[in-house]
């Protein structure tokens, strides 16, 4: 069976066809080319205005006869394809909404996932394989369209809107993660989730340091930042004996490489070159210009002492490398406009 967009494809080709060759039948009779068009118009459409001229051959009426029977029929073919390709979507979004809405409204003890971009995928990803039930809800149309393609089950719509919330069952869910970009949006989603539900467990991201407090009193029960997540796991790999060779530590580096690589943060070595404006100013100061984009979690000086967790007042050298964990995309902004180099980028595989 043909499918509906082939099927208008060939009706409108034919149609035109059909138009073209009984403009150019007509104008063989005598008939002028507006004439000629005129009389094709009102035949195919079966407007009943009547003949231009009077069809008094043979010849003149059974190539009528044969315009109307192959005009008609290609516009019928053509429309039918159209009304198939309509109907039978909407049909199937019809169908595919309303199942949807009823998985979701059987759902218990199922997580409600706001937000499908990197981090709500990883995170779908895992709650997948961990059998967890779960739903996402989000804002943007091409990662709702790339949820559904995964076979999750979604919502488009406003997380924070409360009616939204209900329809997801956040009465009866167990925990709800709001990964959305923006780290006003996470709370204020999460003011609402903790409003609807006194009970539910609410993971929420945030993208600097000074959002956690905020997402807290809003009532997140945990609150990842991409910049310091894990920690206490990433002071244990870089702390383990012996500290000073972290930096050559291929396996502790790949275990790290693991855990970073699910937020879209990298750990970077930075080289201060001598003519870099932040010679003589302190680590503080130095976080402090990142705007909290990264943390610095250990330094080498120069002369070859290793410096685990630097102290906030230890004054840069030339020549220093410190190693940096933060967002990929800022790091990299931030050393070209104060002039550091990377001797030993570790990106993440």
């Amino acid at each position: 069976m043909q499918k509906p967009f082939q099927r208008v494809a060939i009706g409108s080709l034919f149609f035109v066809i059909t138009m073209v060759v009984a403009v150019i039948g007509y104008v063989m009779f005598g008939w002028t080319v507006l004439e000629s068009f005129y009389m094709v118009v009102i035949t195919i459409f079966g407007v009943g205005y009547g003949e231009v001229r009077p069809l008094e051959s043979t010849p003149e009426k059974l190539f009528t006869i044969f315009v109307i029977l192959a005009g008609t029929s290609a516009a019928i073919y053509g429309v039918g394809g159209f009304v198939q390709m309509v109907t039978e979507g909407e049909i199937n979004r019809a169908f595919d909404a309303e199942r949807q809405r009823k998985n979701i409204s059987n759902l218990e003890n199922h997580v409600i996932l706001c937000g499908f971009g990197y981090v709500g995928q990883i995170l779908a990803q895992k709650l997948e394989e961990a059998e967890q039930s779960f739903v996402v809800i989000g804002v943007d149309p091409e990662q709702m369209a790339i949820a559904e393609q995964r076979g999750y089950l979604t919502k488009e719509g406003d997380p924070a809107d409360e009616r939204i919330l209900h329809e997801l069952g956040i009465a009866k869910a167990k925990a709800l993660a709001t990964v959305m970009s923006n780290d006003a949006t996470n709370v204020f989603i999460t003011l609402t989730a903790r409003e609807l539900n006194a009970e539910l467990m609410i993971l929420a991201r945030g993208e600097v340091p000074s959002t956690e407090k905020k997402l807290r009193l809003a009532g997140a029960d945990h609150v990842i930042l991409p910049a310091t997540v894990s920690g206490a796991r990433m002071a244990n790999l870089i702390t383990s004996p012996p500290a000073t060779d972290f930096f050559n530590q291929s396996s502790e580096q790949e275990q790290l490489n693991d855990l970073l690589q699910q937020i879209h943060v990298q750990m970077i070595e930075l080289a201060i070159a001598a003519q870099s404006s932040l010679v003589g100013k302190t680590v503080r100061e130095l976080e402090i210009r990142g705007k909290g984009a990264f943390i610095v979690v250990a330094l080498r000086r120069f002369q070859g002492e290793f410096i685990s967790h630097p102290n906030p007042t230890l004054i840069l050298n030339s020549g220093d490398v410190l190693m940096v964990l933060g967002h990929e995309e800022d790091i990299p902004k931030f050393a070209r406009f104060y002039q550091l180099h990377q001797p030993k980028l570790k990106h993440l595989p």
